[in-house]
């Protein structure tokens, strides 16, 4: 019932920069905290960036000052400006939206995931 669709990764030299997008459809009540991930190796997903609903931002140490995340409630889209990038960037990075929705005729609340889109960072 919640899609998240994720867009704008791809192949970036080392000190390039890159805008990921990821935009939240669906019958949607509200939606809560949206953030960025990456699979760490050997690890479950590690927060790189997270937004909730009143704007404060909270990042990974690894990208702070490099990576910015933004949200645009109007069209239910997160951003993850991406500056100063690194090859230790590199991974698929997933976006993550906890969004309030409808079961039956109750609101529920679960967090959905987009796909993931690939960064890869070059030297």
């Amino acid at each position: 019932q919640v899609q998240l669709v994720e867009s704008g990764g791809g192949l970036v030299q080392a000190g390039g920069s890159l805008r990921l997008s990821c935009v939240a459809s669906g019958i949607i009540l509200r939606i809560n905290d949206m953030a960025w991930y990456y699979p760490a190796p050997g690890k479950q997903r590690e927060l790189v960036a997270a937004i909730t609903s009143d704007g404060s931002t909270n990042y990974a140490d690894s990208v702070k000052g490099r990576f910015t995340i933004a949200r645009d409630n109007a069209k239910n889209t997160v951003y993850l400006q991406m500056s100063s990038l690194k090859p230790e960037d590199t991974a698929v990075y997933y976006c993550n939206g906890r969004i309030t929705t409808f079961k039956g005729l109750s609101a529920m609340t679960a967090d959905y995931w987009g796909q993931g889109t690939q960064v890869t960072v070059s030297s």
